[in-house]
């Protein structure tokens, strides 16, 4: 007899089936091995204390995965970037691959674009059509790795190869035979690299016995030490484990006083970073990435956050990245791809303070390190100086919207001198911050400025001074040509100081009821043809009001602050 189900649980029936078919996590499982005998040393280690050696794969990794590789001409230029950077091992291709990347490889040897400390690195399978071509393209070459690979892993043996452990392993074996007979035939000065590919997915005790034979066969010396890359072709686990795998075979890889363990993290998980750097605590001696991580899938690990990490904990990355944002416009020009906005210290916002309580501490971080100058870097929310990657405070670190609060708005306009004060930075903050939200936008600084001065700065609607004069009598006398809604009037006044002359005039004549609150000026650059600047605050009819006046006379500039006022409260 069939069971009647009512209509909640035909619901929840359906959304299960839906749910299995679109998310079905029991079809998965771990499928990485952990090492025969775990060990896990590099957990007390706190930091790391060098720099690893750097290997760019930009040209070869992060080349193959662009829409549109680029072409011999970019690569030269992204080359030559590279170059300058400081990278002293740069992969360039895969020569037997296509003619550009042989072509690219034969213009940087013939045309000497190699300088005598960087070595060139190539790529090819551990096949012998695909290394004699290789080394065909590295006639002459004065210094180069020659990466041979093959993939090792449970999954490709099983589904792609199709052969026995000892079989693929025998793969290996003769790609460095191989390698190591051409070599001695070929003009050129080479050393070798060999990557288990998919080493992730790949037994550790099988990973190592490969590794070790190829050892056996390239015997490698102290003059030549052989580089054993150990790819993270596909990451697969939390980052502690690859650096686990990577510690086994630090501790038991033959020769290993004359083998430079390699680390190669893909970022399928998320988390190439953090794999690299524990890798590094566990004992890898390089890094392979690229600059912003780009690669196949979701990238490579990212060089300039690595290298950068270092820097934040004083430690010398040996790269060069104090330009980042002219780095940024040469790798978007000739990749075609973006720097993500948020991107670790290379995005456009990533030192970027919108938030009022973080613009506030910050300014207030850089005036107590400006006063101390103890050349200690610690200011609240920026974990390097800006200034450091060629980033400017005021244009990429403090950025208003109508979320900042006054004191990033007022830091934006003491960067050009204008020093307001206190009671001022709150209503300009608000009038601002009105400004962006109603416009649904960021400010620039420039914006900032300019709404300054359009709007509180020797204003003259519907009130203007062209000209007044004072002299001494028992007070200060003023006499002052002005325009009034239009209409021309000469008007008189006395005071006990020329601006409270100034206002007895405009009380006295125009009508206007008003007192002056406030009254601060400075000078807005130092020098003897500086402008000076004057700030005037007013009460009328029970509203306060700011005025702002700026001139080369300090007592022109004070008259112009009060007439902006005045403007203001008659509008």
């Amino acid at each position: 007899m069939l069971k009647k189900l009512n209509f909640y649980q035909i619901f929840v029936k359906i959304n299960e089936n839906f749910l299995e078919k679109m998310m079905n996590f029991k079809k998965y499982k771990r499928a990485y091995f952990m090492p025969p005998k775990p060990s896990r040393s590099w957990c007390e280690k706190e930091f790391i204390d060098k720099a690893p050696a750097w290997c760019s794969v930009d040209l070869r990794d992060g080349n193959q995965a662009l829409i549109t590789p680029m072409s011999l001409d970019e690569k030269i230029e992204f080359f030559k970037l590279l170059v300058e950077l400081g990278f002293k091992e740069i992969e360039v291709g895969f020569p037997a691959a296509s003619a550009t990347e042989y072509d690219f490889l034969r213009t940087l040897i013939e045309q000497n674009l190699i300088p005598d400390d960087v070595a060139v690195q190539v790529l090819t399978q551990a096949r012998e059509h695909i290394i004699k071509k290789t080394f065909d393209a590295l006639k002459g070459c004065k210094n180069a790795v020659v990466h041979f690979y093959n993939s090792t892993s449970l999954a490709q043996r099983e589904q792609v190869f199709k052969k026995s452990k000892d079989e693929v392993k025998q793969i290996a074996v003769a790609g460095a035979k191989l390698c190591k007979s051409v070599a001695s035939e070929v003009e050129g000065n080479f050393r070798f690299e060999y990557s288990p590919e998919s080493f992730t997915g790949t037994e550790l005790d099988y990973a190592l016995e490969v590794c070790n034979e190829v050892i056996s066969v390239l015997k490698p010396t102290q003059d030549k030490k052989l580089i054993i890359n150990l790819p993270a072709t596909v990451e697969m686990s939390l980052p502690h484990i690859y650096a686990s795998a990577v510690e086994y075979m630090s501790k038991n890889l033959n020769e290993r006083e004359n083998v430079i363990i390699s680390l190669h993290p893909h970022n399928d998980r998320g988390c190439a970073v953090a794999a690299a750097e524990l890798g590094l605590l566990a004992g890898g001696d390089r890094v392979e990435g690229t600059l912003f991580g780009n690669g196949e899938r979701t990238g490579n690990v990212d060089i300039i956050t690595l290298a950068m990490n270092l820097y934040t904990h004083g430690i010398d990355p040996k790269l060069d990245f104090s330009d980042i944002p002219r780095i940024c416009e040469l790798y978007e020009r000739v990749s075609k791809m973006r720097v993500y906005e948020r991107q670790p210290y290379s995005g456009k916002l990533v030192f970027a303070a919108f938030s009022g309580s973080h613009q506030d501490a910050i300014a207030k971080g850089i005036a107590w390190h400006k006063e101390r100058e103890n050349g200690l870097w610690s200011v609240p929310y920026l974990p390097i100086d800006p200034k450091d990657v060629g980033r400017v405070y005021e244009s990429d670190v403090i950025r208003i919207n109508s979320q900042s609060g006054k004191g990033g708005i007022a830091y934006v306009l003491h960067a050009q001198g204008i020093d307001l004060p206190v009671a001022f930075r709150e209503s300009f903050s608000y009038f601002v911050k009105d400004i962006s939200d109603k416009a649904h936008k960021e400010l620039s600084a420039d914006e900032i400025v300019q709404i300054f001065h359009k709007e509180f700065v020797n204003l003259t609607e519907p009130l203007s001074v062209p000209h007044f004069e004072f002299s001494k009598k028992e007070q200060i006398f003023v006499e002052m040509q002005l325009v009034f809604k239009g209409e021309k009037k000469l008007i008189k006044g006395f005071g006990n100081g020329r601006l409270d002359a100034v206002a007895n005039a405009l009380r006295e004549n125009l009508g206007l009821k008003f007192e002056i609150l406030d009254y601060s000026e400075h000078s807005l650059q130092e020098g003897s043809t500086s402008q000076a600047i004057s700030y005037v605050q007013i009460e009328c009819a029970g509203k306060r009001h700011f005025g702002v006046g700026i001139d080369t006379d300090i007592i022109t500039a004070s008259v112009f602050g009060l007439i902006s006022a005045i403007n203001l409260s008659l509008r």
